[in-house]
This record gives structure tokens, C-alpha cells and sequence, in this order.
């Protein structure tokens, strides 16, 4: 392997698989993102890689187990859908890196295909989010999101993280259950969503009302802002109603996947999706 190959970040399009006998390449963006297109989403981890497993539109192009991670999915008759590689621990924690949680299970898979905005169910709720960049945010939200049965979250091509690695195991099984839409223009998008009927409600510490004040309809776009940043002018300025979430303690602002969580009870409840 040449020095500009062991330099060279991990992308879905420009990275190379693992095979036997070749080292890994140990790159916190191999780490934290996938690769292009054509290239394998990298899960890792029990419940990433049982729910990918258990997805019939997940295709599994390789998957490196452990022997006691093998055991387990024996005795839980989980099919592998593909001939497994047994490795030892220490061969994922070089793909990933010492500090990550991966049970003896690391998979490489295709992305499952991104939906388009105009094929959403007009019911329930769907998520819209701008700009947030962290992956474990996105993962949270995205179990959160499973959780109260949200139809699909929108998020956009540029300044989001891939649905991969980090954020594929916060996410702890939920990509593979709730529709990730990617769209490249978030204004365009949120436009869309209002032609068909969406609510769509921005979420911002300014907004003009509480949140469980608001009288929420069906179907219902709960939009959240970046990390520190917030709502961008135009994203707010292309909802129909941009509404905070009041508390009563000292702190009034809460991280974003938290906020999305008590969002999703409030608007669930609101529109008697709880029962």
C-alpha cells in the first residue's frame, strides 16, 4: 500500500473493502463516515448490525464477526444472509479505533435508497433537520424517531453526517426503520411539504409561542435547527409556524436530540398518535 493510500480518507466512493490479511486502516473519518455512493456503509455493533440483517432492503456485502458474536447470532437464529469472516476483536478495533463499541460485529453494506420528498404519506409526523452536523445527535434522533413512529426524517446532501458508523450505532438499529430523505435544498423542500398539506413548524428558542400551545394538525413537520446555531433565516422564514419549547427550570435550551424528543411526545400526544 502506497503512502497516499494510507493517508487517504475513507469515502464511500474511494475506499477500499476489507480482505484477509490486510491491515486496516485506523482514520477517525473511515470511522465516522461511509463513502460514496457505490461504496460500503460501514454498522457496527449488536442492534446496527442484527436490525441490517433483519432488513430485507439492507444487501450485506461483507460481514466480520468474532466467535462469540457468531455464537450469539446462532443461538438467536439470526440468518447472516452472507458467509461470515471470523475475526478476532482486535481486527474490528483497528477498522474502528480502540474506543469503539462494537461486539464483535462489523458489517459493509450498501446505503439503502433515499426516498423522495413527494412520496411521503400525508399522516403522522415526519422530521426536517437543518443542518445538524453531529452524528450522535443524528443518531439519538433518529432512535427517537423509531421510538414514536416517525414516517421519515429530511435532512440535506451537504452539512449532515452520513448514515454510517458513528452515527448508524447511536442511531442503535433505527436506520434501518425509519426513512432517511435527502434532499439538496432544505428551503425547496420545506415548500414542498407545505403544497401538500404539510404543518410544518419550526422549532427555535424565539419562537412566537409554546410548542403545547400550538394547534397541530396532520400531517405535521417537526423542523430542527443545527447545534448552537439554530433555525436558518430562510428555514424559518418557510415554515408556517415557528413555536419554542417553554420549561420551567433555569435552563431553557436543551441539546438538540433531547429537544427532539420532547417535540415528538408533544406533537404525538397533541394528535392522539399515542394510543
Amino acid at each position: 500500500m502506497s503512502d497516499r493510500d494510507r493517508k487517504a480518507p475513507f469515502r464511500r466512493g474511494g475506499g477500499k473493502p476489507f480482505e484477509k490479511g490486510r491491515k486496516f486502516v485506523r482514520s477517525a473519518d473511515r470511522r465516522e463516515r461511509g463513502s460514496g455512493l457505490d461504496g460500503p456503509v460501514i454498522l457496527y455493533g449488536w442492534h446496527t448490525v442484527s436490525a441490517a440483517l433483519a432488513n430485507p432492503d439492507r444487501r450485506i456485502r461483507k460481514l466480520f464477526l468474532t466467535e462469540n458474536a457468531a455464537r450469539r447470532l446462532a443461538d438467536e437464529n439470526i440468518d447472516t444472509r452472507v458467509t461470515p469472516e471470523i475475526v478476532r476483536p482486535t481486527t474490528i478495533d483497528q477498522r474502528l479505533g480502540p474506543d469503539a463499541v462494537h461486539q464483535g460485529m462489523l458489517a459493509e453494506t450498501d446505503p439503502l435508497p433515499s426516498p423522495d420528498i413527494g412520496t411521503l404519506p400525508q399522516e403522522g409526523i415526519v422530521l426536517v433537520l437543518d443542518q445538524i452536523t453531529d452524528p450522535h445527535n443524528v443518531g439519538a434522533i433518529m432512535r427517537s424517531a423509531a421510538a414514536f413512529a416517525v414516517k421519515a426524517i429530511v435532512t440535506t446532501a451537504r452539512h449532515s453526517p452520513e448514515a454510517t458508523g458513528v452515527l448508524a450505532k447511536s442511531a442503535s438499529g433505527a436506520l434501518e426503520l425509519v426513512p432517511l430523505v435527502t434532499v439538496q435544498n432544505l428551503a425547496r423542500a420545506l415548500t414542498e411539504l407545505n403544497d401538500r398539506g404539510f404543518m410544518t413548524v419550526g422549532l427555535d428558542s424565539q419562537g412566537c409561542e409554546d410548542l403545547g400551545a400550538v394547534t397541530l394538525q396532520q400531517p405535521l413537520a417537526l423542523v430542527l435547527g443545527a447545534e448552537g446555531k439554530g433555525l436558518r433565516q430562510l428555514t424559518r422564514e418557510t415554515c408556517r409556524v415557528v413555536a419554542r419549547l417553554d420549561m420551567p427550570g433555569e435552563i431553557k435550551s436543551l441539546n438538540v436530540s433531547n429537544a427532539a424528543v420532547l417535540a415528538l411526545y408533544i406533537g404525538a400526544s397533541r394528535l392522539g398518535l399515542m394510543k
